[in-house]
């Protein structure tokens, strides 16, 4: 249960002052429906007002705040001019310009003959200094009500930036006193102020140096969010590692008859990975690994050697991949080698129905089944393993924290989970995806494969492709060409993938094929089979054939619009070519002009197929929250901490939060019950429940 302390942060947006419905609405959009989520939602910029000078000092472009006497009014001879006021100092005259103006409105605020305080932007117009729109109109006797420094916050379109001010300091006045969770020293040596001042601090800037990552309130704001997240994973680690494990060790009868089948041997990577896991299986605590591996380096077959440990030692194993056919397609590529080896292996997903999945899941419960692979349907409540030891889940940023401890629970006593990441992750994300896990990489190509040759041409070029094109298919070459959207958007004027489908079918005939999110999953399924099988050769897709797709016989790569793309994107595609003995190459159309980030993707992309290079690149021109191409689930979004920037803060939250679990586990002391409250703070709920006492 959340502490009664918190409950009015977390109090509906619209009991701000000022938000009604609509604004509610519109609000949610950028910050979230809670009122906590405005206090995280950070102002960008600030408005100066302190400068005050004459009418004659006023310079373009400036704010200015000025004392003026009210002069003539100039109603508007027709509708679409605008109404204009006269106002002077003792230094010369100027106007002030309304628009769609109500005079009985101005003649009330501005009547003539009065003294006023206004500010806003002098614009020079045909040489003479004017105002249009003052923000603050005051009396010189309520000067005081007018705020000479503004906050300025992210916005959307239809929300005023004076309503969420508004909200924002009604929100300010809500949080209570709370206890302190920071450890002194580390609050005295960064000269942070309590969590409240540096809140407040963080909302008022004084001057443009407080809106950067590493003015004191932010850094404190940021290292609390790092540090929940921090926490949170490390009692999700706790907590499996306290649950005893089961040794499992296999005598290796089977992996020798498979490696022995294998057409290449083992990358030195491959060797201490799967050395690494043989250590963690064999330990009486719970395995929580990481496979991290580029593009090709062979992740599939660790995993199956893994697997096959546990099957030697009598125990069965599981494969969760996130789509139907990366789940199709692990299947097809491990039937061989385990029929090699006498294992026996079932597939389950959604498409399985009837009796064909009731066979299955008696099999499996029984122990006839060694290894089951499926999709998100490993998850279900009816599938149940004789004796599952170890849970392997593919391509792990779409499954949250939450799914990998579900699928672990299927085995009852303590089964071990290995995750493999075919994305590369920087050192500074893994820690805050991946705090709870240790990590092994692959970071070798297995032998034979050949580097793609990487070219970036304009799209104005399109038909110098086509023609191209045309050359290699009759070499009997098959081709990837990846759109970025699958129909007209009016924000985007991409070539959608059904009009490349279209113009590519006029030029080739028969022989393109179109998949993409929309499709049903049995549609998809079935084009790419004829894909794999030749019969289709020029593949047009959007991005679903990002993740792990392995047809050996594709050589070319084209990515349209790949100015639009992420870097990791951008590897991961790219990957899917060069999978065979055939020289492969990756064609990147861009639109000119470009802009500097995405020349520099591109170039980095030309320069290397290191993807953890690639990935640390990714991380600096775009940092975390679009790291993996979209924002996927599994990855934490950050309200106030910026990864990249706040590396340091980073690495010091993962070395407190490991002090605080070796000290004090259960959150018992009086900085551990403070540090509950923060994990309530920042909604990772979810954390406490691990507790024995929480």
């Amino acid at each position: 249960m959340r502490p009664e302390i918190l409950f009015p942060l977390f109090a509906p947006a619209h009991t701000l002052p000022g938000i009604g419905p609509r604004l509610e609405k519109l609000l949610e959009r950028i910050a979230g429906p809670k009122v906590v989520d405005l206090l995280w939602h950070l102002p960008t910029g600030l408005i100066d007002r302190r400068s005050r000078p004459k009418i004659a000092e006023a310079r373009d472009g400036e704010i200015a705040t000025m004392e003026v006497t009210v002069g003539l009014h100039v109603p508007p001879r027709t509708k679409r001019l605008p109404y204009r006021i006269h106002v002077s100092d003792e230094t010369g005259e100027m106007q002030l310009v309304f628009f769609n103006a109500r005079q009985d409105y101005l003649m009330r605020i501005l009547p003539e003959g009065a003294r006023r305080i206004i500010s806003g932007r002098i614009e020079l117009y045909q040489g003479a200094p004017q105002m249009t729109h003052p923000d603050h109109i005051v009396g010189p006797d309520d000067l005081a009500e007018m705020p000479l420094l503004e906050p300025i916050y992210p916005l959307t379109a239809g929300l005023p930036l004076k309503a969420v001010q508004k909200a924002t300091r009604g929100a300010l006045t809500l949080p209570p006193d709370l206890p302190e969770w920071q450890d002194d020293a580390w609050m005295k040596e960064n000269r942070w102020q309590g969590w409240r001042a540096s809140l407040i601090a963080a909302h008022e800037p004084q001057s443009a140096a407080d809106l950067a990552p590493d003015a004191p309130a932010r850094a404190r704001l940021a290292y609390d969010e790092l540090l929940a997240n921090q926490l949170a994973l490390g009692l999700v680690r706790l907590r499996m590692k306290k649950r005893p494990g089961r040794p499992v060790m296999g005598d290796g009868r089977l992996r020798r008859k498979v490696e022995a089948a294998l057409p290449f041997a083992l990358t030195g990577a491959q060797i201490r990975a799967l050395a690494e896991i043989d250590a963690d299986m064999k330990a009486s605590h719970r395995m929580l690994r990481l496979l991290q591996g580029d593009v090709g380096s062979g992740k599939t077959v660790v995993a199956l050697l893994a697997m096959l440990n546990a099957v030697e030692a009598g125990f069965q194993a599981a494969l969760m991949a996130p789509t139907e056919i990366l789940t199709r397609q692990h299947f097809a590529t491990l039937q061989p080698l385990c029929e090699v080896a006498g294992v026996r292996l079932a597939l389950l997903t959604g498409r399985e129905k009837g009796k064909q999945r009731e066979d299955v899941l008696s099999a499996t419960a029984n122990g006839e089944v060694d290894i089951l692979i499926g999709t998100h349907a490993l998850f279900q409540k009816d599938v149940a393993f004789q004796a599952l030891a170890l849970a392997v889940v593919d391509e792990q940023h779409r499954f949250g924290v939450h799914q990998r401890l579900m699928l672990a629970e299927k085995g009852g006593a303590g089964t071990d989970v290995l995750v493999m990441t075919a994305t590369p992750i920087p050192r500074t994300l893994t820690l805050t995806a991946y705090g709870d896990m240790d990590v092994s990489k692959l970071d070798e190509k297995p032998p034979g494969r050949k580097p793609v040759d990487t070219r970036a041409i304009p799209l104005d070029r399109l038909h110098q492709v086509m023609s191209g094109l045309g050359r290699a298919l009759s070499t009997g070459a098959q081709v990837y060409w990846v759109c970025p959207l699958v129909e007209e958007s009016d924000e985007v004027d991409a070539a959608a993938a059904e009009d490349r489908y279209r113009h590519l079918q006029e030029m080739f005939g028969d022989r393109v094929g179109l998949v993409h999110g929309r499709m049903k999953p049995a549609d998809k399924d079935a084009v790419m089979a004829r894909f794999a099988a030749g019969e289709i050769t020029i593949l047009v897709a959007t991005t679903v054939i990002e993740v792990g797709v392995n047809v050996p016989s594709a050589t070319i790569m084209v990515i349209e619009h790949a100015e639009r793309f992420g870097l990791a994107q951008l590897h991961q595609l790219r990957g899917r070519v060069g999978r065979g003995a055939d020289k492969s190459s990756c064609l990147l159309l861009y639109q000119t002009p470009l802009g500097e980030t995405a020349e520099a993707r591109i170039k980095i992309m030309r320069e290397t197929e290191d993807g953890f290079r690639i990935a640390e690149e990714d991380l600096r021109l775009r940092g975390a929250g679009e790291l993996l191409g979209t924002r996927q689930s599994g990855l934490p979004t950050f309200r106030i901490a910026n990864i990249e920037a706040q590396k340091e803060l980073l690495a010091a939250a993962h070395d407190d939060a490991r002090l605080i679990m070796e000290r004090d586990p259960e959150l018992e002391t009086e900085r551990g019950k403070a540090l509950r409250i923060l994990l309530y703070l920042f909604e990772r709920d979810e954390a406490i429940r691990y507790l024995r006492s929480g």
